[in-house]
C-alpha cells in the first residue's frame, strides 16, 4: 500500500490534464475548467507548505516507484496533449464556422457535450489548454534529460509548443552555465517574470542556433540542412500550424498563438522561479547553493519532483523519482503560490530581496557576494 501511494501521488498532474481535455470537450462553462484548476492549485499550494521527501528506497536499497508505470505514463503523455490540441482545434472549427451555442447537449460515446461555442467560452477553452499544455512540458523536460527514443519524444512534445529547442538548451546550456550571465534561464535580480519570457524563450533558442552554425561548420554541412537540428526543431511544429490554420485560419492562429504563449510563459516561470537571483562565477563548480529547492507537497507531487533543482542540477540524467533533498536553499513555498506572487513584480522583489540577502550573507562566495553587491545596486536590493 504504501508504495502504491508513492507511485499514485505522480498522477495528479496526468489526472487534471485529463480533466482540462475533457472540459474542453464538454463545452459550455466546463472549457473553464484549466483555469479553474490553476486557481485551486494556488490555494492548495498555499494552504499546504508541508515539506516532503522523493520517492526513496525501500530496506533492499529498491526504489520505492515503479520506473516502467512512470516511463510510460511520460510517453503516454505526448497523446494526451496531441488529443488536448485537436480538442481545441474541434472548438475552433466550430466557432469560425458559426455553430451557434444554444445550450443543447449531444453525446458521444456516452459522454455529454454542448454542442456550439461563443467567444467568450473560446478564450476559456484557449486559456485552459495553454494553462495545461504548459505544466505538461515538466515530461518534456524529464525526458530531454534522456538519450535516443525518450529524446525524440521530448523534443515533438516540446514542439507542441513551439519549444522543441529547448531540449538541447536546456541541457547543453542551462546546465553547464547555471547561475552565470550567459545562462539565459538564470533570471538575474531585478528581472520581472513577463521580461524573462522573452529573453530566456529567445536567449535559449539563440543558443541553439550557435551551436549548431558551429557543429555543421565543423562537419562541413551547409546551415540550412535537415542535420541542423535548429531547424528540424521549429519544423516539427508544422503539424500544429497547420492544424490550426486548417480549422480557423488567422482565428486558428491567433489562438494558437495565445496557447503557446500561455505554455511557454509557465515554462519560463519554472526557470525564473528555480534559479531566480541566484549567482555563479564563471568556471567554477555548480554547487547545491545555486538553486532554489522546492519540496513542498503539492508542488513536488504535482511537479514530478522537479523542485528538487540541487540534486538535479548535481545527477542531471537521475529520474525524478531518485531525486531528493540535499540541503540546497529553499524559500518554503510551492511553485503555484511563488508563481501567483511573481505575477505582481514588486510584491515578488520584495519578498526575494530577503530570501537572497541570507543566501548572500549565508551561503555566496566571495566572488559571488562581489558581484551581488553590484547586482543588488542595479536591481535596487538592499542585499
Amino acid at each position: 500500500m504504501n508504495k502504491f501511494l508513492i507511485n499514485a501521488r505522480y498522477y495528479l498532474a496526468p489526472l487534471l490534464i485529463l480533466a482540462s481535455l475533457f472540459g474542453v470537450v464538454a463545452g459550455g462553462p466546463w472549457v473553464w475548467t484549466g483555469v479553474f484548476l490553476l486557481g485551486v492549485g494556488i490555494i492548495v499550494d498555499t494552504t499546504s507548505p508541508a515539506q516532503t521527501n522523493g520517492a526513496g528506497f525501500d530496506e533492499n536499497g529498491d526504489t520505492n516507484a515503479n520506473a516502467l508505470l512512470h516511463n510510460i505514463t511520460m510517453y503516454f503523455m505526448l497523446a494526451v496533449f496531441v488529443m488536448l490540441q485537436v480538442a481545441i482545434a474541434w472548438r475552433i472549427f466550430q466557432y469560425v464556422n458559426g455553430v451557434e451555442y444554444t445550450g443543447a447537449t449531444s453525446t458521444f460515446l456516452g459522454m455529454a457535450y454542448y454542442t456550439g461555442i461563443t467567444g467568450s467560452q473560446l478564450l476559456g477553452a484557449v486559456v485552459s489548454t495553454g494553462i495545461f499544455a504548459g505544466i505538461g512540458i515538466i515530461y518534456g523536460h524529464e525526458l530531454a534529460h534522456t538519450k535516443g527514443f525518450s529524446f525524440v519524444i521530448a523534443r515533438w512534445m516540446m514542439a507542441l509548443s513551439g519549444s522543441a529547442h529547448f531540449c538541447y538548451a536546456h541541457v547543453y546550456n542551462h546546465h553547464l552555465e547555471l547561475g552565470c550571465e550567459n545562462d539565459p534561464a538564470t533570471a538575474p535580480r531585478g528581472r520581472s517574470l513577463y521580461s524573462h519570457l522573452a529573453k530566456s524563450y529567445f536567449g535559449q533558442s539563440k543558443f541553439l542556433y550557435i551551436m549548431e552554425k558551429q557543429r555543421l561548420k565543423r562537419l562541413g554541412v551547409p546551415f540550412l540542412s535537415w542535420q541542423n537540428r535548429w531547424i528540424r526543431g521549429y519544423a516539427m511544429a508544422l503539424p500544429t500550424i497547420a492544424l490550426f490554420w486548417y480549422v480557423g485560419a488567422w482565428t486558428g492562429i491567433a489562438c494558437m498563438a495565445l496557447i503557446w504563449l500561455v505554455s511557454n510563459f509557465e515554462l519560463e516561470a519554472l526557470n525564473y522561479m528555480e534559479h531566480y537571483g541566484l549567482i555563479r562565477e564563471t568556471g567554477s563548480p555548480i554547487d547545491y547553493r545555486h538553486s532554489w529547492d522546492n519540496s513542498t507537497m503539492f508542488t513536488s507531487w504535482f511537479f514530478i519532483e522537479i523542485g528538487r533543482q540541487g540534486d538535479h542540477h548535481d545527477r542531471g540524467e537521475t529520474h525524478f523519482w531518485e531525486l531528493d533533498e540535499v540541503g540546497s536553499p529553499n524559500c518554503g513555498n510551492g511553485y503555484f503560490t511563488l508563481f501567483a506572487i511573481a505575477l505582481l513584480p514588486p510584491l515578488f522583489h520584495a519578498y526575494m530581496n530577503k530570501q537572497l540577502a541570507k543566501w548572500d550573507k549565508e551561503q555566496a562566495s566571495e566572488g559571488e557576494l562581489k558581484i551581488a553587491g553590484e547586482m543588488n545596486k542595479i536591481a535596487g536590493y538592499t542585499g
